[in-house]
C-alpha cells in the first residue's frame, strides 16, 4: 500500500528543489510572505514556523498592524531569521492595514463596502498606492463591481508597471466577466512578470481551463500551483481532487483529497469529501497508474 500511495504522489506532484525548514520570528499576528507568496501568520510567540522553504534566496516580506511593513532577506542555508519591526504612524499605512484586515474578515455586502471605504481613505491619501488599488480592486471584484475593478488594476500598473498581483487579480475579474481570453492573457502575464512563480495565477489558469471543460489542462496548473504554495492553501487539493474525478481518475483524485484532510481535517470542505472517498477508493480499486 505505500509503494502505491508513493507512486500516486511521484505522479500528482511536479519535481520541485529541496527544501528545508524555516522558523521567521518577528511580532505576534504578524502576516509573512516568502517571496510574493503568502505562508501564514506568526503565533502569539511571534514565530511561524515553515517546514517547506525551497534551497536558495529569498525575500520575507512581513506585516503587522500598527507596525512598518519590511523585506529582508532570507539566504541560503539560513533556517532562523528575525525581523525586528518598528512602529509607524504614518496614517496611510495605518488605512491600508486597517483595509486589509476588514476585507480578509469580510462576510457580506456591509462588510465588504467598509473594507473599500477604508481603502478608498488612503488611496484619497496618496494616489499612487498601487498595493491598496489591488486591495481595492479585490474587494470590488468581490462586489461583482468589475468595471470599477478595473480601474483600480489600471491606476496600480500606471504606479508600477511590472506587478505580478495586479495582473493575477485582472485575471480574476476578465475571468468573472467569461472574458477566457483575456483571462488566459492575464494569467499568463502574471506569471511571466513573477518570474514564473505566482501560484494565485496558476488557479485562475486552472479555474478558466475548467470552465472550457479542459480539465487534462486543469490539473496541469494546479499542479504547479500547488508545488508554489507547499502546502499552505489546502484548498486547491481539493480543486485539483475534483479536477481528478471530471477526467475519471480515482485514485489521483483519491489521494488529492486525503492531502486536504491530513492540511485541513475541520475545513470547510471536509466532510463533503470524507462522503465521496469511500466511493471513489472502490472506483480506484482495479486501476493502475500509468507513467
Amino acid at each position: 500500500m505505500k509503494l502505491v500511495v508513493a507512486a500516486l504522489l511521484f505522479f500528482l506532484a511536479p519535481v520541485i528543489r529541496a527544501q528545508a525548514p524555516v522558523t521567521i520570528t518577528t511580532e505576534p499576528n504578524t502576516i509573512i510572505w516568502i517571496d510574493e507568496i503568502r505562508r501564514g501568520t506568526t503565533d502569539a510567540s511571534g514565530k511561524l514556523s515553515l517546514t517547506k522553504v525551497p534551497a536558495g534566496r529569498h525575500t520575507v516580506r512581513v506585516r503587522a498592524s500598527g507596525f512598518k511593513e519590511t523585506a529582508v532577506p532570507l539566504l541560503p542555508g539560513r533556517r532562523a531569521l528575525a525581523v525586528k519591526l518598528i512602529t509607524t504612524t504614518d496614517q496611510v499605512e495605518l488605512l491600508f492595514q486597517q483595509a486589509e484586515t476588514a476585507r480578509e474578515k469580510a462576510r457580506d455586502e456591509a462588510t465588504r463596502q467598509q473594507a473599500a471605504d477604508l481603502y478608498r481613505q488612503a488611496i484619497k491619501l496618496r494616489p499612487a498606492f498601487p498595493a491598496a488599488r489591488v486591495g481595492l480592486a479585490r474587494i470590488l471584484l468581490d462586489l461583482n463591481e468589475f468595471k470599477e475593478a478595473h480601474v483600480e488594476i489600471d491606476a496600480a500598473r500606471r504606479a508600477r508597471p511590472s506587478y505580478p498581483e495586479a495582473s493575477a487579480v485582472e485575471g480574476r475579474i476578465y475571468r468573472e466577466e467569461a472574458f477566457d481570453r483575456e483571462a488566459i492573457s492575464s494569467f499568463r502575464r502574471a506569471i511571466r512578470e513573477a518570474g514564473g512563480v505566482q501560484p494565485e495565477a496558476y488557479v485562475g489558469l486552472a479555474k478558466v481551463y475548467e470552465d472550457k471543460g479542459q480539465f487534462e489542462q486543469a490539473v496541469a496548473e494546479f499542479r504547479r500551483a500547488i508545488a508554489q504554495l507547499s502546502d499552505s492553501e489546502p484548498v486547491i487539493y481539493q480543486m485539483l481532487g475534483a479536477a481528478y474525478e471530471k477526467i475519471e481518475k480515482p485514485k489521483e483524485a483519491v489521494v488529492a483529497y486525503e492531502k486536504y484532510l491530513e492540511l485541513a481535517p475541520n475545513g470547510s470542505y471536509a466532510a463533503a469529501i470524507r462522503s465521496i472517498l469511500e466511493q471513489l477508493k472502490r472506483d480506484a480499486a482495479g486501476e493502475q497508474i500509468i507513467p
